[in-house]
């Protein structure tokens, strides 16, 4: 039943829904791969959300820090940490429905050719007023260290080029098919096809 697995965007998401939502899947056995991280989006302003996060950086073993509390800098890497946190992850059960849950920064390879889901309850214009503030998770992420902003972005241009490219040619082709179906001769084919039940 859950063999298939859910591929979501998180552009434009909402970080604590789009948590929650994925959490309750992947309790349930369904495998869920998240791409985009850096562009989840969190509610509060950037100021605000960079002090949450300085608050929680003296947070460690004072004994052997290396064994202690981990602070994560990526996007992808604190949309996991934080997802963790609403499983059972020191159960079994817990620990299998996490094994099965993939994070991303950009859109890697295979699933740049593969169809991707939105989740409404966890959009941000569906979900909150637009006079409140809200920052980007890979711009709260670059406040906390880490680097590799400048690198998904290029790559993503990339990407949004190749996609527009492959999009354009779909596009000419469905076209050209729907020409060719509607001429004449399809027409007769189409009606000696009907004559034979397919």
């Amino acid at each position: 039943m859950f063999e298939k697995e859910i591929i979501i965007d998180g552009r434009a998401h909402l970080f604590g829904r789009l948590a929650s939502i994925v959490a309750a899947q992947l309790i349930r056995g369904q495998r869920v791969t998240v791409v985009r991280c850096e562009e989840i989006l969190r509610s509060g302003s950037l100021f605000r959300n960079h002090l949450y996060w300085k608050a929680t950086e003296h947070r460690r073993i004072n004994t052997n820090p290396r064994r202690g509390f981990k602070h994560f800098t990526a996007p992808s890497r604190m949309f996991w940490r934080s997802l963790r946190a609403m499983l059972p992850h020191k159960t079994p059960r817990g620990a299998i429905a996490l094994s099965k849950l993939k994070v991303f920064d950009g859109m890697p390879n295979p699933y740049d050719r593969k169809k991707r889901l939105v989740c409404p309850n966890a959009l941000k214009v569906l979900r909150m007023k637009q006079s409140r503030n809200f920052c980007r998770m890979g711009d709260l992420a670059k406040l906390a260290g880490w680097t590799k902003d400048d690198i998904i972005s290029k790559v993503e241009a990339r990407r949004k080029v190749k996609s527009a490219k492959f999009h354009d040619s779909k596009v000419k082709k469905q076209e050209a098919r729907a020409k060719a179906a509607a001429s004449k001769d399809c027409g007769k084919f189409n009606a000696e096809l009907k004559k034979y039940g397919f």
